[in-house]
C-alpha cells in the first residue's frame, strides 16, 4: 500500500476511535424528528438513514430512544442520519399502521430498503453501530459458517489478497462493532469473513480456543502461490478492539523482514513506533542467503510481537564483538541497543517473550568465559561425559515421592508376592545410575497407580540384599519384574518411560491372550470397554478370530500372545460364532481384528503364516502406524524395519492439508517400500540437532527428507518450491530411483562412539591395598564402589528425573535452527558436564 494511503487510513481510523471513545455532552442530539410525509419526500438517492416509527406518545420506546440518540453521532461519522419519525394516530401506512412495524427500525439507502431490525436486536450503542454497518456491508463482509466455506474463500484469495477472519460469541457486540468499524476502513484492502460458529473457530486452530472469547486472525493468502499452500495465520493476541485491530493489521502489512545498512541506533520501523522491539540478526556476505533464510523463520515466530531486520557487517562498521550474532533494539527512550551471542532461533524468540532474558543471557555469556578458561587449565580427561550420572548427581538433593512403594528385604520378600494379585518389583543398585533414573520413573508410576486394585508396587536395592538379588537371578540393575502366585516370573524389556512402565504394569493384569466366551464380549473388547481392567487403557486391540478347523493357528497365537504378554492388548475368540464376527470385518478365520480409536476403526486382517514367530513379528508390525510422528521413544521401533524414511519436519503440529496428503501417499504405496512419518520439532527437539547433522544450514519449517539410513546414508530433500501433495512427491521419488536427484548430505559412516575413553577404575586404586587370599573354591567378588548417596530406601536421595528430550538434544545441539552470520561458533555448543572431581 503506498505510503500517502497507508498515512490516510491510519489517520481515518485514528479519527474514528477518538469520535467513539470521547463521551457525548448530555443534552447534544443529532436526531431529527419528522413526520412521514417529510421523511419519505426528503430521501436522497446515495444516502443512508436509520428510521424509527413512532406514535407520537410510546413510553414503552423510551429507553431504545435513549440508545439511538446515543448512536446517532457515531454513525454519522459512517454517512448514516438517524430519524425519529413521529406517527400521527389516523396514519395507516405501511410503517405507521401496522403494530409490528411499530417495534422495528428501518435501514434505508435512498428510498431503497435496506434492512429491518427489530428493535431488541439494538438494545446499545455496540449493537444498532454493529448491526448498522453490518447490513451496509454485507457484500464486503463474508459470513460464513463451516470450514469448506472458508477455504473456498482462501483458495480464491491465493496470490491476491489477505484476509482478516474474525469469530465473534454472538452479534451486536462490542467486538463485532469493531470489526465491523476496521471493515469499513480496510474492506477494500483486504477481505473481511466473520463468523459466529464455535465449531468452525476450533477448526481452524490446533489448541483449544476459548469459543466465549472474541477472535481475529490474519490469513496470508496473498503469500501461498500455489493452490495446495495453505494460507498462514497469525491471530490478535490482545483484546478485539478498533484500535488493537488497526494495530494488528498495520503490524501484518509491514515487510517481513527489513535489510538495513546503517547504523542501527537510527533505525525506525512500524514495530518500534507502536511500542514493539525489533531484532536484528546480523549478517555478512558469504552467509546473506541462509542468513535471510533464518530471518525470515524468525519474523514469522515473532510476527505480532516483534520486528526483524537483516543487519549486514559488511555495509555497517560496528563496535561491538566479532561474535555478537544478533541485537535488541526496545522501544524505551534512551535505552542502548544489546548486541548478543545467540546459538539458536528459539534463544531469539525467548529473548523478546521474556524480558529479563537479555541480563540472563549477558551473565551466561561471562560465567561461560570464565569456565572457558578454567577448562584450559584443566585435562580434557577430566570432563564428565556420561550424560547420566551427570543428571543424576546434578538431583541428587531432590528427594523422590517414594511412600507409595513397599521396601523389600530377604526377610519379606516371599510373604509381600502374596499380598496382591500382582506384584511389581523394582531391583536396582542405590550407587548406580541408571538405576536412580529408573526409580524417579518408577515413583512416577506408583503415583499414577495409586489405588489400582490387585497392582502392588516394591523395590529392592540390591547393594543392600545382594543374597536376594543373586537368589532371584538379577544379573544386570536395573530390572523389573511382574510376580503373579502359581506363575513364572515375567521381566520387563521395554523403555524405562513412566508411559511405557505404566503401560506395561496395567496390560500385564490380564491374560494375553484374553480369551472371550461370547459374541457381546468381544464387540465390547474391540470398542475398548471390556475387560473393565483396560477400560482406561486407549490401546490399540487386536483380536485373534479362530474356527474349530484352524487349531495350529490358534496354538501359534497363544504362544505369541504369551511373548507379547504386557506389551499388547491381545484377545481371542473361538466360539462356534467366530465366521459370522470374521465375515462382519469381511475376513475368514483365522484372521486378526485390528480395532484403533476405541473400536472406531476395525481392521480384518487374515494370517496366512502360522509359525509362532511369523505371528509375533506380523502383530509389531501392524500394530504401527500407518503415519507416524517420531518421537525419542518409538524410534527404535521404525529403525528396526530398515527401511529408508520419508520424514516430514514441522514446527509444530502439521496443517490438515499435508497430513492428508502423506497419509494419501502411505496408503497408496506398498507399504516394504518406506516409512513415512513426521516429527515435531516443538515436541521433540533432538530434531534441530538431527537438522544440523543433515545440513549446514537448516532449512526453513516444514521440509520434507528421504533419508537412508541403511543404504549409503544419503539424505534428499524435497523441492522447498513445490507444495507437498502426493502426485509432486511421488513425481520426486521417481526421479530418486532413476538417479536424477543429487543429495543434500551424506551420513558419515563412522560408529558413534563416546567422546572419552572409560576410566580404569582398578589400575586407579592404592597399590598399598592387602592382597586377601580366597578360600578354596571361593572367587574374588567385583564389589561395587561405596554409595555415596547411602541407602535410598532409608530416605537418602541420590537420585535423578529420566532425561527427558530436551536434555537429550542437548547432546546434539539446541533446540531451534542455528545462527550462524558473523558468529565463529560452532552451531551445536558443546556443554562442559561435571567433573569427575566435583561429582
Amino acid at each position: 500500500m503506498p505510503a500517502q494511503k497507508d498515512r490516510w487510513v491510519s489517520s481515518l481510523v485514528f479519527l474514528l476511535f477518538c469520535a467513539s471513545s470521547i463521551p457525548k455532552c448530555g443534552g447534544a442530539s443529532l436526531q431529527q424528528e419528522l413526520s412521514p410525509q417529510h421523511y419519505f419526500s426528503g430521501l436522497e438517492a446515495g444516502k443512508t438513514s436509520l428510521a424509527f416509527f413512532t406514535p407520537s406518545v410510546s413510553p414503552g420506546a423510551q429507553p431504545f430512544l435513549e440508545q439511538i440518540e446515543s448512536s446517532a453521532e457515531v454513525l454519522q461519522d459512517y454517512g448514516v442520519s438517524v430519524v425519529k419519525v413521529n406517527c400521527p394516530k389516523e396514519d395507516v401506512s405501511r410503517y405507521c399502521g401496522k403494530e409490528s412495524a411499530l417495534r422495528k427500525a428501518f435501514l434505508f439507502r435512498g428510498n431503497r430498503l435496506i434492512r429491518e431490525f427489530p428493535t431488541d436486536a439494538l438494545f446499545d450503542v455496540n449493537s444498532i453501530v454493529a448491526n448498522v454497518l453490518f447490513a451496509l456491508l454485507f457484500n464486503e463482509v463474508k459470513y460464513v459458517e463451516t470450514l469448506a466455506d472458508l477455504e473456498n474463500i482462501e483458495n480464491v484469495l491465493k496470490g491476491k489478497s489477505n484476509m482478516v477472519f474474525a469469530y465473534v460469541p454472538a452479534t451486536g457486540t462490542a467486538e463485532h462493532r469493531a470489526v465491523m468499524e476496521a471493515a469499513f476502513v480496510y474492506g477494500t484492502i483486504h477481505q473481511f469473513v466473520l463468523t459466529t460458529e464455535a465449531a468452525l473457530l476450533k477448526a481452524t486452530s490446533h489448541d483449544d480456543p476459548d469459543v466465549s472469547s472474541a477472535w481475529l486472525l490474519f490469513c496470508h493468502c496473498q503469500r501461498a502461490t500455489e493452490p495446495a499452500q495453505p494460507c498462514r495465520r497469525t491471530a490478535l493476541a490482545q483484546p478485539l478492539t478498533l484500535l488493537n485491530i488497526h494495530r494488528h493489521l498495520k503490524l501484518m502489512g509491514a515487510p517481513l523482514v527489513t535489510e538495513v545498512a546503517e547504523d542501527p541506533e537510527k533505525i525506525s520501523t512500524v514495530h518500534l513506533q507502536l511500542g514493539l522491539p525489533l531484532v536484528f540478526i546480523l549478517s555478512q556476505k558469504e552467509t546473506h542467503e541462509a542468513d535471510r533464510r533464518t530471518a525470515e523463520f524468525v519474523a514469522w515466530q515473532l510476527l505480532g510481537k516483534a520486528g526483524v531486520a537483516l543487519l549486514s557487517r559488511d555495509l555497517v562498521e560496528l563496535n561491538v564483538l566479532h561474535r555478537s550474532n544478533v541485537a535488541l533494539k526496545t522501544p524505551d527512550e534512551g535505552m542502548p541497543i544489546q548486541y548478543l551471542v545467540l546459538e539458536d532461533t528459539d534463544e531469539v524468540i525467548t529473548l523478546v517473550e521474556d524480558k529479563n532474558k537479555v541480563r540472563q543471557i549477558q551473565s551466561d555469556e561471562q560465567e561461560e568465559e570464565e569456565e572457558e578458561e578454567d577448562e584450559k587449565e584443566s585435562n580434557n580427561q577430566d570432563i564428565q561425559d556420561d550424560q547420566v550420572v551427570e543428571a543424576v548427581s546434578r538431583d541428587k538433593k531432590r528427594e523422590l515421592p517414594l511412600e507409595h512403594i513397599l521396601i523389600l528385604t530377604e526377610e519379606n520378600f516371599h510373604s509381600s508376592l502374596s499380598e496382591a494379585a500382582q506384584t511389581v518389583v523394582l531391583f536396582y543398585a542405590s550407587w548406580e545410575a541408571v538405576s536412580l533414573a529408573v526409580l524417579r520413573s518408577y515413583s512416577e508410576v506408583a503415583a499414577h497407580l495409586k489405588g489400582t486394585p490387585g497392582v502392588l508396587l516394591s523395590r529392592v536395592n540390591c547393594w543392600d540384599w545382594p543374597g536376594l538379588c543373586s537368589q532371584e537371578n538379577v544379573t544386570q540393575f536395573p530390572t523389573m519384574r511382574i510376580y503373579k502366585e502359581g506363575q513364572q516370573s515375567v521381566t520387563y524389556g521395554g523403555m524405562w518411560g513412566t508411559e511405557e512402565l505404566s503401560s506395561f504394569i496395567l496390560l500385564s493384569q490380564v491374560s494375553c491372550p484374553l480369551k472371550l466366551a461370547t459374541m457381546d464380549e468381544a464387540e465390547g473388547y474391540l470398542r475398548g470397554e471390556f475387560p473393565a481392567e483396560l477400560s482406561s487403557h486407549h490401546h490399540t486391540s487386536l483380536l485373534g478370530v479362530f474356527s474349530s478347523a484352524t487349531s495350529e493357528a490358534r496354538k501359534a497365537f497363544e504362544e505369541a500372545g504369551n511373548i507379547l504378554s504386557g506389551y499388547v492388548r491381545m484377545g481371542m475368540y473361538f466360539e462356534d460364532d467366530a465366521l459370522a464376527l470374521s465375515q462382519k470385518y469381511s475376513v475368514a478365520p483365522p484372521a486378526l481384528l485390528l480395532a484403533r480409536s476405541g473400536g472406531r476403526s476395525v481392521e480384518g486382517i487374515a494370517l496366512s503364516k502360522h509359525s509362532v514367530q511369523d505371528m509375533v513379528q506380523m502383530i509389531r508390525y501392524q500394530l504401527l502406524d500407518i503415519f507416524p510422528e517420531i518421537t525419542v521413544p518409538n524410534l527404535p521401533q521404525y529403525l528396526q524395519l530398515g527401511k529408508p524414511f520419508l520424514i516430514l519436519f514441522s514446527a509444530g503440529d502439521i496443517s490438515q492439508v499435508e497430513s492428508k496428503e502423506m497419509l494419501k501417499l502411505a496408503k497408496g504405496r506398498p507399504q516394504q517400500e518406506f516409512v513415512a512419518c513426521w516429527l515435531n520439532l516443538k515436541k521433540t527437539p533432538v530434531g534441530y540437532g538431527i537438522l544440523r547433522t543433515y545440513f549446514s544450514t537448516p532449512p526453513p519449517l516444514p521440509v520434507l527428507l528421504w533419508v537412508s539410513l541403511h543404504a549409503g546414508g544419503q539424505v534428499f530433500q524435497f523441492p522447498s518450491e513445490q507444495s507437498i501433495t502426493e502426485m509432486n512427491i511421488l513425481s520426486w521419488l521417481e526421479k530418486l530411483q532413476a538417479g536424477l536427484e543429487i543429495p543434500s548430505s551424506t551420513l558419515s559412516e563412522e560408529d558413534w562412539k563416546p567422546p572419552l575413553p572409560a576410566y580404569d577404575f582398578l589400575q586407579m586404586m592404592e597399590p598399598s591395598v592387602p592382597e586377601l587370599s580366597p578360600h578354596p573354591g571361593a572367587t574374588p567378588a567385583q564389589q561395587p564402589p561405596k554409595n555415596p548417596g547411602g541407602d535410598t530406601a532409608r530416605g537418602d536421595t541420590a537420585t535423578r528425573e529420566e532425561p527427558s528430550q530436551e536434555s537429550t538434544a542437548e547432546g546434539v545441539g539446541s533446540p531451534g535452527r542455528g545462527l550462524r552470520g558473523t558468529a565463529p561458533r560452532l552451531a551445536a555448543r558443546d556443554k562442559q558436564g561435571k567433573r569427575h572431581s566435583e561429582l
